[in-house]
């Protein structure tokens, strides 16, 4: 599956992903055009069992004897990616919900003031269901919640989207599949909200599908869906025809659904007016008034602009919708605030900034529920110096903003910060005035007002969920309302390495977006990522197993330097030179002693140098874009692998000489790592369904390697200290083991294998990285793709 790297700058996210072989989520669906609610067969569904997961037969051998208790945590960083939703519900207090581009849904815990995740128990095989397209809060029933899941359109993700409900909190699912795709992490996915809930009928629920699948319904509180084929228009925008990936060539789609509260059908039933948007700049904004039966594009409205979102403010009958000429969230440079008279049929413009001089699109669209004639509205695309908040009390008459200039270029903030609980939300930046630091933020397309408490709003970036609980000191003069982040307990980092040194800090990390992290303790936020330099996303990391302080990491960046080195256990940084050629970070290694490196970054052949700082040498016998890893004990051993063949050095990485390698994955990624104080011990892992796939061990250097028995598929290797009264380090893996997926530990050196995970901790995909804790038996930290560093511990008996 591909690792989904969300970037937090405009970039070519396509470039970022590769393709890493096919998981498909099964399931067929039966569907039926629906012209009137309840017609048509009903859709096939997949019930979930409590944990979450489709019930399914496992493969009859069963190689591992038992599974393990264990006690399972996030290793703390405090968000780390887009938040492109908060859904609040509107008939129960502190009842909120926020949804991630990769990571899951959450659950805001108001007596602690954190988020609980909701979708860990999405498995290996539906790791696409981590991507939350939308989310929709019932206000009738508010145990009801749903979630529409799947991560791309295009064939990056092999699975359906589904529609996921829960009558507890989402403390449990149950799945309906779809005959189409979701795309939670595609362009477009901070509009909405695409999916909503009759707020008079809860049992009726509309979807807004992309790639021109029209709008959907379900009469029967989500269990079955239905295409409304009268609804006229599926849309067309794209945001490059042309991309031959389908990431930027998908059709939007519907991008959101709502619901005029005060046209109840008299005596009783469905909602009588819905609107609907659309991704079309001619027609963008839809509306039926006889409870979905038949559909009619509004007259007069704007043109020329994609409709992001539709607030109704019933009470004083007003349509706000939020326009950008672009789908967004990295994008848009002009854009423009509606308001439509739902009684009278009048359109009127009340953008906070003339069109002609913003150099960014609207998003983010709140109205206060206490105030109805209070909104919001972002500048979501405003990247320099900053983005931008507006609020109106007269119903969009007149405005205000977040910050503004006193004299150019210094501002003037109705805001204080204070990140003091996660740090590195200052990004180690010092930027000339007129940008500051911490931001404001970026990609701004969620926010919200608590409809119970016109004092707290939260807003989420591509970084994190900032908030305030003084939101009306706004609109005194001279007062200032405090920002601080209100993102504990949501963890959405995507991991492409780890690393634990036997001394120094517990934990260092290579992450997407945000660089990576030296944890010095797990259970704390870090002050800063690695910076001197940072990197976008760091790719590959090592320490040298004797003398653990030296540490390289590897990364992706828009120019040199794309290796960094470190003499003092990741704590500062220096970089390196690197060769021509080089376009991406790759995979380094660090000799045993710490006195040489062997580089294999994107774009160049694998390069060795003599120390940090030093002239990288190309090496010889060793093919571009092969993994590279270190002997931990001969600092004149290194190793690499690619394409079915392991290759071996004994002179610093200078040259390397293929080795006899039959049976090695020839497709797929491949992982391996030679375990500490053992001299030649080397575990591979990986491969690709249909192909060679599992689990390797050579003991002389890579000269044999010998497949592990009952290992039916496996992704990742690491060590971790023995067990008591072993002699060999435990070893994890996120593999299949006996028809089950899961992550497993093994105390005799693979003889035999506990699972340590469950059903209800799955956490989609976990093929990236392992490590067991070289101090602390038992403690392994677990990549994911969205859901941060997961640690579990051996539970007390």
């Amino acid at each position: 599956m591909p690792p989904a790297l969300r970037a937090h700058r405009a970039r070519a996210l396509p470039a970022l992903i590769g393709l890493l072989g096919g998981l498909l989520a099964g399931g067929p669906v039966a569907t039926a055009d629906d012209h009137t609610a309840g017609a048509g067969p009903a859709a096939v569904t997949y019930d979930l069992d409590t944990a979450g997961r489709r019930a399914a037969p496992h493969e009859k051998a069963a190689p591992y004897s038992k599974t393990a208790k264990y006690d399972w945590k996030n290793v703390r960083v405090d968000g780390g990616g887009f938040v492109p939703g908060i859904v609040f519900n509107r008939s129960e207090r502190d009842l909120a919900y926020a949804r991630t581009d990769i990571g899951g849904a959450y659950r805001w815990q108001e007596a602690s003031k954190s988020w609980k995740p909701l979708l860990d128990s999405v498995g290996w095989d539906d790791w696409g269901h981590t991507g939350v397209v939308s989310l929709a809060s019932d206000s009738v029933d508010p145990d009801r919640v749903y979630a529409a899941v799947g991560t791309y359109t295009n064939d990056w993700d092999p699975g359906n989207g589904a529609v996921l409900r829960s009558a507890d909190r989402g403390e449990t699912w149950r799945r309906a599949d779809l005959p189409f795709k979701l795309g939670g992490n595609m362009p477009g996915r901070g509009m909405g909200e695409r999916l909503a809930v009759d707020p008079h009928d809860n049992d009726v629920l509309y979807l807004g599908a992309p790639s021109g699948k029209g709008l959907w319904r379900s009469t029967d509180a989500g269990a079955t869906w239905k295409h409304v084929t009268d609804f006229p228009n599926p849309g067309d925008f794209r945001q490059d025809p042309g991309d031959t990936t389908g990431y930027n060539s998908d059709n939007q789609g519907i991008v959101w659904v709502t619901f005029d509260e005060s046209t109840r059908a008299p005596g009783g039933g469905r909602t009588q007016t819905v609107y609907v948007g659309v991704a079309d700049k001619a027609n963008s904004v839809y509306r039926s008034t006889d409870g979905g039966g038949s559909w009619s594009r509004v007259a007069g409205q704007p043109t020329g602009l994609l409709a992001h979102k539709g607030v109704l403010d019933a009470e004083n009958g007003y349509l706000y919708v939020a326009y950008s000429d672009r789908a967004g969230p990295y994008d848009g440079g002009k854009g423009q605030v509606w308001r439509y008279a739902t009684r009278t049929g009048e359109w009127k413009d009340v953008s906070p900034v003339a069109e002609a001089d913003t150099h960014y699109g609207f998003s983010g669209l709140t109205v206060d529920r206490q105030h109805p004639g209070t909104v919001m509205v972002t500048g979501y695309s405003s990247w320099w110096p900053d983005t931008q908040i507006f609020r109106s009390r007269d119903s969009g008459g007149h405005w205000t903003r977040a910050w503004d200039y006193s004299s150019y270029p210094t501002r003037e903030n109705r805001y204080t910060m204070d990140i003091s609980s996660v740090p590195w939300l200052s990004w180690g930046a010092r930027p000339a005035p007129p940008e500051q630091s911490p931001k404001l933020g970026w990609m701004t397309e969620s926010l919200e007002i608590d409809p119970f408490d016109s004092d707290r709003m939260m807003y989420g970036t591509g970084a994190t969920v900032y908030g305030t609980e003084n939101l009306t000191e706004w609109d005194t003069p001279g007062s200032r309302f405090t920002i601080t982040p209100m993102v504990k307990g949501l963890e959405e980092t995507a991991v492409n390495d780890l690393a634990a040194p036997p001394s120094g800090a517990p934990l260092l990390s290579a992450l997407g977006d945000i660089g990576g992290f030296r944890h010095t303790d797990v259970t704390k936020v870090p002050p800063l990522m690695y910076t001197s330099p940072n990197f976008t996303s760091t790719t590959s990391l090592d320490y040298a197993a004797a003398r653990p302080d030296t540490v390289v990491r590897a990364g992706d960046a828009e120019a040199a330097p794309r290796v960094a080195f470190s003499t003092d256990n990741g704590a500062t940084w220096s970089g390196g030179r690197e060769p021509a050629g080089v376009t991406g970070g790759g995979t380094v290694a660090a000799a045993a002693d710490g006195s040489r490196f062997v580089w294999s970054p994107q774009g160049a052949g694998v390069h060795t140098a003599t120390g940090p700082g030093s002239a990288w040498t190309a090496a010889k016998g060793i093919p571009q874009g092969a993994v590279v890893e270190a002997d931990r004990v001969d600092p004149r051993r290194f190793y690499g692998f690619k394409a079915g063949a392991f290759y071996v050095s004994t002179d610093g990485g200078a040259t390397f000489t293929a080795k006899a390698s039959a049976g090695l994955p020839a497709e797929g990624p491949v992982k391996f790592q030679a375990v500490p104080g053992k001299r030649g011990d080397i575990w591979l892992a990986g491969g690709k369904a249909g192909g060679a796939y599992g689990l390797w061990h050579s003991t002389d250097g890579g000269t044999r390697f010998t497949e592990v028995g009952g290992v039916q598929e496996a992704d990742t290797i690491g060590f971790g200290k023995a067990a008591p009264g072993a002699s060999y380090q435990t070893l994890y893996t996120s593999a299949r083991i006996g028809g089950v997926r899961g992550v497993f530990r093994s105390t005799d050196a693979g003889a035999s294998w506990v699972r340590i995970n469950d059903d209800r901790r799955q956490w989609g995909w976990t093929g990236a990285a392992i490590t067991g804790d070289p101090k602390v038996y038992g403690r392994v930290y677990v990549s994911t793709n969205g859901r941060g560093i997961v640690y579990g511990d051996t539970a007390a008996k």
